[in-house]
């Protein structure tokens, strides 16, 4: 099994920046995401766009923040339709996939049953919106690539999670009326070419790295 693979906040060089939700990228340096805090936090709504693979987190007709993002492959698509956050996990690791430590090895597992001990894989920043279903950090790809989550990058996952909190709606959709303002100045993202980080990292707490700064403007 080919596992997702996890990305840390300052692990990718070369990606671009974004500087708002009104701002077209700019090639080159630091990827970056600008967040802005809401003035009322009950008033903040979450739209995906599975054709564009874009996050859009909105205050009525303001964009507080727009991020690419990775969605389900085919055979497990991100579910459609409206939803709301109600579980949020700052440090939660996955109870289906992880690794399996036997001594000093570190090995991939399907499952908590098995030898050694147990460690699931982390899916920092977790906000789930359906059963076994959520936003979460991790590696972003230009294609669909997960099993049905809303995958961020480690810059944005943070933010979005600040963003929301329970009982924030989520409406999860084939296009969205952002993806024609919008959508453009989405900066794509691509780390299908990242390497898989270390797997004795992974069962550490320091997979879960902490943002630095301020994380809404």
């Amino acid at each position: 099994m080919k596992f997702i693979r996890f990305v840390f906040p300052m692990a990718l060089a070369g990606a671009a920046l974004l500087t708002s939700c009104q701002t077209a990228p700019v090639s080159g340096g630091p990827y970056h995401v600008t967040a802005y805090k809401p003035n009322d936090p009950s008033k903040v709504r979450v739209k995906v766009s599975l054709s564009k693979q874009n996050v859009y987190v909105m205050e009525g007709d303001r964009c507080l923040m727009a991020v690419a993002c990775s969605v389900g492959i085919p055979a497990k698509p991100t579910p459609k339709g409206n939803f709301t956050i109600y579980r949020k996990e700052e440090n939660k690791r996955s109870g289906s996939y992880g690794f399996r430590v036997i001594g000093n090895n570190v090995v991939p597992s399907e499952g908590q049953g098995g030898p050694g001990r147990y460690v699931g894989y982390p899916m920092g920043y977790w906000c789930e919106f359906a059963p076994a279903y959520g936003f979460h950090q991790g590696f972003v790809h230009p294609y669909p690539r997960t099993h049905g989550c809303v995958r961020l990058h480690g810059e944005a996952a943070p933010k979005f999670f600040a963003l929301v909190r329970n009982g924030t709606p989520v409406n999860i959709a084939s296009t969205q009326p952002e993806d024609a303002t919008l959508g453009s100045k989405v900066q794509r993202i691509d780390d299908s070419k990242a390497p898989d980080p270390d797997p004795h990292l992974m069962i550490t707490s320091a997979a879960f790295q902490k943002p630095s700064g301020p994380l809404l403007e």
